[in-house]
């Protein structure tokens, strides 16, 4: 059974900043590209990041461009999500979320094939 378990979501300070990690289970993880994704408030569930199955190529949502980096660690089954200079308009539920390598998708794409069920980010100004 696939698991994909957020953690590190929080209350932050605009400014700020936040790591959140995604544990797998139940996956080769090693073949699987891994993305996050958000959902603001009200809001439709949007792309923010994506890292390929050997952490060599990385994308990233314009919105979070420079302040965010995603990284991967294949020994431990983990792949992180650093959050740097915070915004409000950061406020969302983060979901990971992984699909099979080479899958030929748009690397912003939501169709993922396992999903976390998020973390919750909240960014005061």
């Amino acid at each position: 059974q696939v698991q994909l378990v957020e953690s590190g979501g929080g209350l932050m300070q605009a400014g700020g900043s936040l790591r959140l990690s995604c544990a797998a289970s139940g996956v080769a993880f090693s073949t699987y590209s891994m993305g996050w994704f958000r959902q603001p408030p009200g809001k439709e569930r949007e792309f923010v990041s994506l890292i390929s199955s050997s952490g060599a190529t990385t994308y990233y949502a314009d919105s979070v461009k420079g302040r965010f980096i995603v990284s991967r660690d294949n020994p431990k089954n983990t792949v992180y999500l650093q959050m740097n200079s915070l915004k409000s308009e950061d406020t969302a539920v983060y979901y990971c979320a992984g699909r099979m390598r080479f899958s030929g998708r748009p690397y912003y794409s939501d169709n993922m094939d396992y999903w976390g069920k998020g973390t919750l980010v909240t960014v005061s100004s």
